[in-house]
């Protein structure tokens, strides 16, 4: 049996990473400056809902500097233990951020119970103007992730982080209106408790994602079956079988397949048609094919070793 590997590395990311960094850095300096304005303001009106909201910018404030942190570490080349160097730290930036805002929510959640049946002084107007301002920092925060959320997990999560801080600080907004407006104060746990429950929401979508990474499950937007699919119709293919498909970081995607091929098939040409298949048609950046021929039977055979071209 003849065994011919290929393997196909993608681009490095280093502008879009540069890029995200510094979106987080000016993310975290709004997170950082707002949160205190917030919790002094808690504080003075007798807010929970804006105590809740500056307790979430802190987690914001942790979770973007996690991911600053993860950025940085991702940097350092790899190893020959650490072959695939250190690009995984976003995913468990991501996965710690996620487990920070559950325990958010748990003590929003458990204060707010707490406050439904107790009568609170709580100063209506300036808890409104304080949420307003919490609601337009961090709605330049979103705008300034938006654009690394959509390739990076890292950055998706200080995103969400930001996105349920801004759900919240519309919560409050809602809330120090009723309570300015009609007096009603039951309406500041009920704020709190929504957000509380939009920063579950935002935690269990990241968590699932980390995991589905750190889990090496093929990613969302990659259909394995199509994959095979592609690759049994390439004329000179007569079978698949041992395909992986799976993330190594935000944006990198790997594959790994053996191929049968047919007798007397040119096998460089091949791989690099296959290695150019999977980039063009499914985005994967890094595969790894062996192909197999039934030219020989004896087993090792003949091997070699190239690079699929068009590399990004």
């Amino acid at each position: 049996m003849v065994k011919l590997h290929a393997v196909r590395m993608g681009g490095h990311h280093h502008g879009a990473d540069q890029a995200n960094e510094q979106r987080l850095r000016w993310a975290l300096l709004l997170a950082v400056g707002y949160m205190a304005a917030e919790a002094i303001g808690g504080w003075w009106t007798g807010s929970l809902a804006l105590l809740a909201d500056a307790g979430h910018m802190l987690s914001d404030s942790l979770a973007l500097t996690l991911s600053l942190l993860a950025f940085r570490l991702a940097r350092r080349p790899s190893s020959t233990q650490q072959t695939y160097g250190h690009h995984r730290t976003e995913v468990l930036a991501a996965l710690a951020n996620g487990l920070l805002l559950v325990g958010v929510a748990v003590i929003v959640f458990r204060e707010a119970i707490e406050r439904l049946g107790a009568e609170r002084e709580i100063l209506g107007g300036p808890m409104l103007g304080i949420a307003v301002g919490g609601l337009a920092v961090n709605l330049v925060a979103l705008w300034i992730l938006h654009a690394g959320s959509r390739d990076n997990l890292n950055v998706r999560g200080a995103w969400l982080h930001v996105l349920s801080d801004a759900l919240g600080s519309v919560g409050a907004i809602a809330a120090a209106t009723l309570i300015w407006a009609f007096g009603w104060t039951w309406a500041d746990p009920a704020a709190s408790l929504l957000i509380a429950a939009l920063i579950v929401h935002a935690a269990w979508a990241l968590l699932r994602e980390a995991v589905a990474v750190l889990m090496e499950w093929a990613p969302a937007h990659v259909d394995v079956c199509s994959v095979e699919d592609a690759i049994r119709e390439v004329t000179g293919v007569s079978a698949v079988h041992d395909l992986h498909v799976w993330t190594i970081s935000s944006g990198r995607v790997a594959l790994s397949g053996h191929v049968l091929a047919e007798r007397g098939g040119d096998g460089a040409s091949l791989l690099q048609e296959l290695a150019d298949l999977l980039h063009d048609r499914f985005a994967i950046e890094h595969s790894t094919l062996q192909i197999e021929t039934e030219d020989f039977e004896e087993p090792g055979g003949v091997c070699f070793t190239g690079s699929g071209a068009g590399g990004t």
